[in-house]
């Protein structure tokens, strides 16, 4: 048996093992990492330093004008753990983990609407864009959170197809 034959028997052997746990690291992940930041829009310095990036939004800067700062940072909170629990509801209620994909979708793209709309997201010292800025750079890593969340979301419905086939016989 050649090496490249070792290595084909080896990647289908294990391919499902190793897809199988990505998508428990990825769901797990997100759901942590969401709900983790959700904990901390409860906190003044959190709602503070979110108040920049939704001021300059036009499309969230109106909230400003109907919640105080901390009431929309911990509002933004609960929406938040509450992505957080649904993501985990996958292996019991996936319609329910579906709402909380496409709720953490709904987040990514937001918080990835900063980029065009903050000011400072360009690090100017250095050049300007394509160089970061801090916040720039806190920003535009939800790529990959938007992508988990895509995951996520065709993770929940192939579930909900699956319990919906009729059983075979």
């Amino acid at each position: 048996m050649s090496t490249k034959t070792d290595l084909t028997a080896i990647c289908r052997s294990n391919a499902p093992i190793v897809n199988d746990l990505a998508h428990i690291v990825a769901r797990y992940g997100l759901a942590i990492v969401i709900g983790w930041i959700g904990i901390f829009k409860f906190c003044s310095y959190e709602a503070l330093n979110i108040e920049p990036l939704v001021a300059n939004s036009p499309f969230m800067g109106w909230v400003y004008s109907v919640f105080s700062v901390g009431t929309f940072s911990s509002l933004l909170g609960v929406v938040e753990i509450t992505t957080a629990v649904l993501l985990v509801l996958k292996p019991w209620f996936p319609r329910l983990s579906l709402i909380g994909s496409a709720l953490a979708i709904v987040l990514f793209v937001s918080t990835l609407s900063f980029v065009l709309t903050t000011p400072g997201v360009a690090e100017e010292a250095a050049g300007g864009f394509p160089l970061l800025s801090m916040t720039g750079q806190f920003l535009i890593k939800d790529i990959v959170l938007l992508g988990v969340s895509i995951l996520t979301l065709g993770d929940a419905m192939k579930a909900i197809a699956h319990r919906a086939a009729p059983a075979r016989a």
